[in-house]
């Protein structure tokens, strides 16, 4: 067991069972053992590949509708460019380059913040981006609110701590992890009034349903929308999730590019669930942003131009590199692959017109 395991039986053995969203967020977040406290888990060698390492066109795509949003704010003088989750900075990096050629006094106006609690992925981050000299924050709330904030985030809500309620006939519980004879373990805990969600929404959910709700990323979409309210800008969230809530267990782990069990080695395993993006966009409404989406990822893509961008690199390029890019933009954007599972939703200030890619 990892070090985190035996750190989380002797809490459980003082305090009692633990609700699934503090199982969560030790196993990712514990300042010793959590799994972005350390290590850089991207790519070949991790546990997981994201788009931007897939293709460098999703970067810069996204650079570009930074951008196109910073001249229809106006071409504020300045703007804080903000990333939450950068992983290794392949995102922002593409972005930048893409944006700095279309638009260049957006990169002139832009001063660059990336939020990540991981030490080693800031000194990659910071290695790769030097040119824009970021400055980094462990949370959304530090970055300064002078400026106009042109935000964007790629598989970070996923990975924020979820609470769980199963159903038990009439009765809603909020869903534990014990630890007995050596093992976590799942079991029922208190009873709640109901779950997090509208009645119609529940309504058919069978005796055993699991219901998920996860307060940080509401968290989010209400801080994001009133920045965006109080000084204007745009922010985009791209992640995989659901365009209609409801009832599901999506809780999940990934250890080396394969499913691993929730359990299976505390700290070391990346942790994930769906995000619910009509509660997320509801909260950004809530509070002060006009929200639009969600768009799958493979429509918003093709919507803001991707195809113009991979007739370009392709234009004269090596039979195995024309392949290469083929097979990257299918993984970006089929149906199979991460076209349908992945949406996007955009952030923009009140009253505005729906920005590119989510027209009609």
């Amino acid at each position: 067991m990892s070090g985190l395991g035996p750190r989380l039986a002797a809490r459980i053995a003082a305090d009692g069972p633990i609700s699934v969203h503090d199982y969560m967020h030790a196993c990712l977040a514990d300042p010793d053992y959590g799994y972005y406290r350390d290590g850089v888990p991207l790519g070949a060698a991790g546990d997981f590949t994201t788009a931007p390492e897939i293709s460098q066109v999703f970067g810069e795509m996204l650079g570009l509708w930074l951008a196109d949003r910073w001249q229809a704010a106006g071409a504020p003088a300045r703007a804080a460019l903000v990333e939450l989750g950068p992983g290794r900075g392949t995102l922002m990096d593409d972005a930048l380059r893409a944006a700095a050629k279309a638009l260049p006094a957006f990169a002139a106006a832009a001063k660059l913040h990336l939020v990540e609690i991981s030490r080693s992925l800031r000194a990659v981050q910071g290695a790769k981006l030097a040119r824009a000299a970021p400055v980094f924050h462990d949370d959304f709330g530090t970055v300064p609110d002078d400026a106009p904030v042109f935000l964007v985030a790629n598989e970070f809500l996923d990975a924020l701590p979820v609470r769980q309620f199963v159903r038990r006939g009439p009765t809603w519980r909020e869903r534990v992890v014990t630890f007995a004879n050596g093992a976590f373990a799942f079991a029922d805990g208190p009873a709640v009034a109901e779950p997090p969600l509208s009645a119609t929404q529940i309504a058919d959910a069978p005796d055993g349903a699991v219901v998920e709700a996860c307060p940080a990323a509401l968290d989010i979409a209400t801080r994001v929308a009133r920045r965006i309210a109080k000084t204007g800008g745009a922010a985009l969230f791209v992640d995989y999730g659901t365009d209609r809530s409801g009832w599901g267990d999506t809780l999940q782990a990934v250890r080396r590019h394969a499913k691993a069990g929730v359990f299976d080695a505390p700290g070391e395993c990346d942790l994930t669930a769906h995000v619910d993006f009509p509660r997320f966009a509801a909260a950004a409404r809530a509070n002060g942003a006009a929200a639009f989406g969600p768009a799958t990822q493979g429509d918003f893509l093709r919507r803001i131009g991707i195809h113009a961008r991979l007739a370009v690199l392709a234009r004269g390029a090596a039979p195995q590199v024309a392949r290469n890019i083929s097979d990257a933009s299918r993984r970006l954007l089929d149906a199979g692959e991460m076209g349908t599972l992945f949406k996007v939703v955009a952030l923009q200030a009140p009253a505005a017109a729906a920005p590119p890619g989510f027209e009609g």
